[in-house]
């Protein structure tokens, strides 16, 4: 005897099987892993032997007894706070500029972009040999001009700006999203504006941004995520600057110099993968995600200023 299913059943069993690639990736690369990080900051892991429960001594130690948690976390917020900020602003003038050039746009447009097309280390060590204090061409062109260049990587107070302009650097990618953004915005909003008298400044704040606020969201929520993540630029550009070799077997201490470029997700493979404290490690992510999940429900609300408040 065949089983017969109602109609609503059959519905809802073709709406799962619609569902089903997104709910087994969600199981798999979101959930399962994220309640064995919870599972494991309460265990004593070092990866050979069996895990054993020590309740909340894996968090006690990051937060009382680990030195280098305070300058990662706060090298971490200082680059979500700076870089993000700038990316998006210098993105955006970017687009603006692009958006009004009236020759030649397709040049401009590949020469903004094709720095983000770089890898990763690639771009850091080029960057990195660009701004050597001793043999770099940025440092002896400012001394031809009077100006004594900094040290750059080099020096606690400059590394952390190094990588900034580093970024930046590499702002094809907000530019290309802003610069579309900013095309789609309709071109009456702007005769009309015109014709009631607006200048340049009034058009930009009263049509394009109430126009780009939801792309200028999106960029913020995600720079936000990235740069929580932040990890092989600020790892190359210290090694690199502190002149240690990097071969098969070495040991990379991250953090040079003084620790300046140290970010959390450094410290936590540090942690998990170098001292093979999984516990500690996983307290550190959980502590990464809390943030990086308040900061966005933060940014995400109505009246945060970057959405508008629905009346």
């Amino acid at each position: 005897m065949a089983l017969t299913l109602s109609r609503p059943a059959r519905r809802r069993l073709r709406t799962l099987g619609f569902l089903s690639p997104w709910l087994i990736g969600f199981s798999v690369f979101f959930a399962y892993p994220l309640l064995a990080t919870v599972y494991f900051s309460f265990m004593h892991y070092n990866q050979i032997k069996e895990p054993a429960f020590v309740g909340l001594r894996n968090w006690k130690y990051v937060f009382q007894d680990m030195p280098l948690f305070g300058p990662a976390l706060w090298n971490t917020l200082w680059l979500v706070v700076v870089m993000v900020a700038l990316r998006v602003v210098f993105g955006l003038s970017l687009g603006l500029l692009v958006t009004k050039i009236k020759s030649g746009v397709g040049l401009f447009r590949t020469a903004f972009y094709l720095p983000y097309l770089a890898p990763p280390v690639a771009a850091t060590v080029a960057f990195v040999f660009l701004l050597n204090p001793g043999t770099g061409p940025v440092n002896e062109i400012l001394s031809k001009v009077g100006i004594d260049g900094p040290n750059w990587f080099n020096d606690p107070t400059w590394a952390k700006p190094s990588l900034v302009l580093l970024s930046l650097w590499g702002i094809g990618d907000l530019m290309v999203i802003f610069m579309a953004a900013l095309l789609d915005v309709p071109t009456e909003q702007y005769e009309a504006a015109e014709l009631d008298g607006a200048g340049a400044w009034a058009k930009f704040r009263y049509v394009t941004w109430p126009s780009i606020t939801p792309i200028v969201m999106f960029a913020v929520v995600t720079g936000v995520v990235q740069t929580m993540q932040y990890y092989t630029q600020a790892l190359v550009a210290g090694k690199l600057a502190s002149g240690v070799s990097i071969g098969p077997g070495s040991v990379i201490q991250p953090g040079y110099p003084d620790h300046s470029t140290l970010t959390v997700p450094q410290l936590v493979y540090s942690m998990g993968f170098q001292n093979f404290n999984t516990g500690a490690a996983c307290v550190l992510s959980l502590v990464l995600f809390a943030i990086a999940m308040a900061v966005t429900m933060l940014l995400m609300r109505k009246r945060s200023g970057l959405l508008a408040a629905e009346d």
